[in-house]
């Protein structure tokens, strides 16, 4: 779908943002225990960045989803991207240079913490 020169230069703005934040470990990107994908979460959003294999292993276009935490709505952008696609794939290779020695989480495990405020 076509966007107007306002959106991209924001679109592409924000990518700048999430690459200069990753590469000065302002923003943490993790990776889930079985899943492709990395994740963060920024200013009350979950960032995914797919898929997780090396840029060099694969042709597969990357993609960066990003939605709130309160709202179902969502932003994605596509390596494909003529006009993104570049800044996207610089924060594909930032992501990757600082968390390739983390080990996996799961962000939806339970600590004892999230259990005793929902216990009754």
């Amino acid at each position: 779908m076509p966007r107007d020169q306002g959106t991209s230069d924001r679109l592409s703005q924000l990518l700048q943002q999430l690459i200069s934040l990753t590469q000065q470990g302002e923003l943490h990107w993790e990776r889930r225990l079985g899943s492709a994908h990395r994740y963060a979460r920024w200013k009350n959003n979950l960032l995914i960045l797919g898929p997780a294999e090396a840029p060099s292993e694969t042709k597969t276009p990357r993609y960066l989803f990003m939605t709130p935490f309160d709202s179902p709505s969502c932003i994605e952008i596509n390596s494909s991207d003529a006009v993104l696609g570049s800044a996207l794939l610089e924060l594909v290779t930032a992501v990757e240079q600082m968390s390739k020695n983390e080990p996996p989480t799961d962000p939806f495990g339970l600590s004892e913490e999230e259990l005793s405020r929902i216990s009754i």
